[in-house]
């Protein structure tokens, strides 16, 4: 798809309010009849949508920066890479798990910038990154979730997804590109979608990040006064800026709607890159904390072989 947004009540100053406590051993590495405990753990600052509660995007600080010091901020996101490389080696060692990050925002959110600044130094055999932009002819013929699943990360991975499945109840209901009754159904189908891959032992953590209108001007134009970033900018960004109110609507009913207990959404204040930066790297560093996965035993012996000359 091409743009989108969102709209509806206050979520929850987030440190794991909201969200069940477990160790990394209660998902199964495939298939289940419940739901696994969620090891997300969201850091302090960013908001978890209460599930089955409605949500207010316009009650959201896109200034927030949790009283933190930009310069301590950007030294203790080195710390919290430097947290994420080390788990996610052992999360693809075990083999078992999978991580999923789903980013959404507004055009001129900072999805790509968040991506390469929270996971610098990932060893890349282990982390996958989708963008999903418009579909093509072969992926409109099938059902709207198949290319999204084709792209959900396999067992040791950590795959991100840059716009995601939720694009089909946002751009598609603004631009009004299906039927409402058909992007009205799809919010269960979604539900649904994402508790298949917790049952299946992916974690599903959904970032959606919030700027202000004020925010995105500033950032279009910067694009525009700045020669070097002439390629970045997209006429069609201005006309999308026209309908600010009707994406935060949707935004606001896809937070709303779908916030589970397996895949809650968190409301992260992105104004201030750095604090942004931040709080997703200790959320995503913490998560992995707590799936805790372990490299696998060596095989029996081993400890007594050398090397021959």
């Amino acid at each position: 798809m091409t743009k989108k947004h969102g709209k509806h009540h206050h979520g929850h100053l987030a440190t794991a309010s909201g969200v069940t406590k477990s160790p990394g051993s209660s998902h199964p590495a495939s298939g289940g009849d419940s739901d696994p405990a969620s090891p997300i753990r969201p850091a302090e600052g960013i908001l978890t949508v209460p599930p089955g509660e409605p949500f207010d995007l316009a009650g959201v600080d896109a200034d927030a920066d949790g009283g933190l010091d930009k310069d301590w901020a950007k030294e203790a996101l080195r710390e919290q890479r430097a947290r994420i490389e080390t788990l996610q080696e052992r999360l693809y060692a075990e083999r078992r798990r999978s991580l999923l990050l789903v980013f959404q925002a507004i055009d001129t959110g900072g999805k790509d910038g968040t991506i390469r600044a929270v996971l610098q130094g990932v060893n890349p055999q282990g982390c996958t990154v989708a963008s999903f932009k418009v579909p093509s002819t072969e992926e409109m013929d099938h059902d709207f979730l198949w290319r999204y699943h084709q792209r959900t990360p396999g067992r040791g991975m950590i795959g991100v997804f840059n716009r995601s499945h939720y694009e089909d109840v946002l751009v598609v209901r603004v631009k009004g590109l299906v039927p409402d009754a058909v992007w009205q159904s799809r919010y269960g189908l979604i539900n649904d979608f994402e508790r298949l891959l917790a049952v299946s032992g992916t974690t599903v953590l959904k970032f959606f990040l919030h700027i202000s209108k004020d925010e995105q001007k500033a950032r279009l134009q910067a694009r525009l006064d700045d020669p070097e970033k002439h390629w970045k900018f997209d006429p069609a960004d201005l006309v999308e800026r026209k309908s600010w109110d009707a994406y935060q609507a949707a935004f606001g009913d896809a937070l709303t709607r779908c916030s589970t207990p397996h895949a809650p959404w968190l409301v992260v204040p992105a104004n201030r890159k750095w604090f942004r930066n931040l709080v997703i790297a200790r959320t995503i560093a913490d998560t992995l904390e707590a799936m805790d996965p372990q490299f696998p035993e060596a095989p029996k012996g081993i400890a007594d072989l050398t090397v021959p000359d």
